[in-house]
């Protein structure tokens, strides 16, 4: 068994309502910062668990985000990483 690092991104649907980004966004526009469209808040989670191998790491914690760490019905999850420690 070999440790891993996962980092999980968890972001609002779209189409749900995102309050926090809409605050962001229009904050940002009141600075100046007019390239800006839309803005997501959501949550970076990081995972150290072990796998014997990255795969299998990703595996169980895609499992470990549909049963637990996202909601299904407003939430989508992405792994940005899996790394050995």
């Amino acid at each position: 068994m070999t440790r891993f690092r996962i980092a999980v991104h968890i972001v609002p649907r779209r189409g749900i309502l995102d309050p926090q980004g809409k605050a962001v966004a229009d904050a940002l526009h009141a600075l100046g910062f007019a390239t800006v469209k839309d803005v997501r808040i959501g949550r970076h989670i990081v995972v150290d668990a072990d796998a014997a191998s990255p795969a299998d790491a990703e595996a169980d914690v895609r499992a470990m985000c549909d049963k637990l760490l996202a909601n299904p019905v407003t939430e989508d999850y992405e792994i940005a990483g899996v790394a050995p420690l």
